[in-house]
């Protein structure tokens, strides 16, 4: 498999098929090791200013789904907060700053672990004093390992898991609502997991299936109270990302299960997050759109 994209109108032939090389990361992965690389939009995402003078936070924003939200929100207008994990991130995510500040928008880094409540706060406190304001949240950051047996699931890593991918959704969501305005919007990542789980990710599946539910509801409180604060979420499928190769042992036929036949690319998530957060989606709330390749989501 290599990195030249096909340009055919086939969607299923956009991009490069299985197999990819056998590759090792440490969790979770960096962009610079990953064979073949990631699209993200670099080079073909182009704005039209649907998102003009927008502030917005992205956790995971340094690399995979969130890069590609990042390079996506800066080209129609955003100005955008990535929020990452650990120094292990510090390159990917110096570079998806530069793409946002490339577009004259203004980028924030903050390092940290959104496991902890204090510093969800810190991200939104920083996002309202940097921005002078925040519109929209994108929940993105997760963890996941694959096992084959719940025996080989660690409490730890189920309560790391749980804490990553829904409580922290649960923690931003609480500290960003009494700075959002009439019109904002709130984005969570769930995934075709939470419609047809893989047997080997049994944590990472209950919690988006969790996010499918919090999304559901918290969508309906905040429109019964006249918020006006629309919530929604999106279904990535198979997206070759660094996650993939740190977690998935047998990675090298990632994808291969989708009708397609291919792993999908970051670039092709983010227009989805564009028109959630967009007034084109005005009167979508409480929806998930799925970008999976095909795989069915009811």
């Amino acid at each position: 498999m290599t990195d030249t994209k096909n340009l055919s109108e086939d969607p299923s032939q956009k991009y490069p098929k299985p197999p990819v090389p056998k590759q090792d990361q440490p969790v979770p992965g960096v962009e610079g090791k990953l064979n073949p690389k990631a699209d993200h939009g670099e080079d073909s995402y182009k704005g039209s200013g649907k998102l003009t003078g927008k502030k917005a936070i992205i956790t995971g924003g340094d690399s995979g789904i969130g890069r590609a939200v990042a390079i996506a929100f800066a080209r129609e207008g955003a100005d955008v907060l990535i929020s990452y994990l650990d120094d292990s991130e510090d390159e990917d995510a110096n570079l998806t700053a530069e793409y946002v500040e490339e577009e004259g928008r203004k980028a924030v880094l903050i390092k940290g672990d959104i496991k902890e409540e204090s510093h969800c706060k810190y991200i939104v406190e920083t996002a309202v004093k940097e921005f002078g304001g925040l519109d929209i949240l994108v929940n993105n950051a997760a963890f996941q390992m694959a096992r084959e047996s719940i025996q080989d699931v660690s409490s730890e890593e189920w309560d790391k898991t749980f804490r990553t991918n829904i409580t922290a959704m649960f923690y931003l969501c609480k500290a960003a609502e009494p700075h959002l305005k009439p019109g904002s919007s709130i984005i969570n990542t769930t995934s075709v997991n939470a419609y047809s789980p893989n047997e080997l990710l049994l944590p990472y599946a209950a919690t988006k299936g969790a996010i499918q539910n919090f999304t559901a509801n918290l969508s309906q409180i905040l429109l019964e109270d006249g918020k006006g604060i629309r919530v929604n979420a999106v279904a990535p499928g198979p997206i070759w990302t660094p996650l993939i190769p740190s977690t998935i042992p047998a990675h090298e036929e990632f994808g291969k299960n989708t009708p397609m036949g291919r792993a999908g690319q970051p670039a092709e998530v983010a227009p989805a997050y564009v028109f959630l957060a967009s007034e084109d989606a005005s009167y979508i709330a409480g929806a998930t759109i799925p970008v999976a390749g095909g795989r069915i989501t009811i």
